[in-house]
């Protein structure tokens, strides 16, 4: 068994790792990065000082300040439940040198309104059901809260060929269509955390929304912020996100530059992984977003 000292220096050094890899997967998380220590793992300690010093407030639906701390036992009461203790009081619980509780945190810097908005779905829907079993709306949210990625484009027909499952004519034909005119945007922390090792049969959980073109010229801090900005309000609009099928299913290793194997066609040939779906979209599609 490890030594408190050992796990400190074992943590140490895979954070070391990951901060270094430069993997383009984690390309939403590098303005939030840039504010962490370098040589050891990020404590609770750490992440709410980098919250604190977040040039966009991070706080929740109530305008809570969102504040980490460590993970506690298994709560006697609703409102000490892990969702309800971030609506409200704005404590979003942190296990000691884990991943997954990490990659958490960092989202929530990253994109604090949509954090905020899922945990009010959440919350209300919560508060509603009549059963412990997790409701259609709680399923939908938890997947895009773990597996999610925003798709922005200024194209919708190159969204129509993704929600289609249409991945040569989107990944192959429209290749540069898609580098020019798509931005992809990793939210999930469960993808995060699976990004560490990444495999064939990685998929995410999607929202895709039309833009206009000068969104998707923008850059780290002011994409985040952007995109932040309308998938948070995607997010609280009452038609959407009710159930798992709202999502529209995306195999992360085939978007480019996400994996280098994929710069060569026959990369999506695999059929068990590029599955087919429904048809009926124009290759490279021509409309713009709005």
């Amino acid at each position: 068994m490890l030594t408190d000292e050992a796990r400190a220096a074992a943590n140490a050094s895979s954070w070391s790792v990951f901060r270094a890899s430069g993997n383009a997967l984690f390309a939403s998380l590098d303005p939030v990065l840039r504010g962490m220590p370098v040589d050891r793992w990020p404590d609770v300690a750490a992440l709410n000082d980098a919250a604190q010093r977040r040039d966009r407030l991070v706080v929740n639906a109530n305008g809570e300040p969102i504040r980490f701390v460590p993970q506690e036992g298994r709560p006697a009461r609703f409102e000490d439940a892990y969702e309800p203790r971030i609506f409200l009081r704005g404590e979003v619980m942190v296990r000691e040198s884990n991943w997954h509780d990490l990659f958490n945190a960092l989202v929530w810097m990253t994109f604090p309104r949509s954090k905020a908005a899922i945990n009010a779905r959440h919350f209300a829907s919560l508060k509603a059901q009549k059963s412990p079993q997790r409701s259609a709306l709680g399923d939908a949210l938890t997947l895009f809260d773990e597996d999610g990625v925003v798709v922005l484009s200024s194209n919708v027909g190159l969204l129509e060929l993704l929600r289609r499952f249409r991945w040569k004519e989107l990944f192959v034909e429209c290749r540069e269509a898609v580098r020019s005119d798509m931005r992809f945007l990793v939210f999930g922390h469960a993808m995060y955390e699976k990004a560490l090792n990444p495999f064939i049969g990685m998929t995410a959980k999607s929202v895709l929304l039309p833009v206009p073109a000068d969104v998707i010229q923008l850059e780290g801090v002011a994409l985040n912020a952007e995109a932040d900005r309308l998938l948070g309000a995607y997010i609280l609009e009452p038609g959407n996100l009710l159930h798992g099928r709202s999502l529209s299913p995306l195999p992360v290793l085939g978007v480019p530059g996400w994996w280098p194997p994929n710069e060569a066609a026959a990369f999506y040939d695999d059929t068990s992984y590029f599955r087919s779906g429904r048809l009926g979209a124009d290759a490279c599609g021509s409309s713009p977003g709005s």
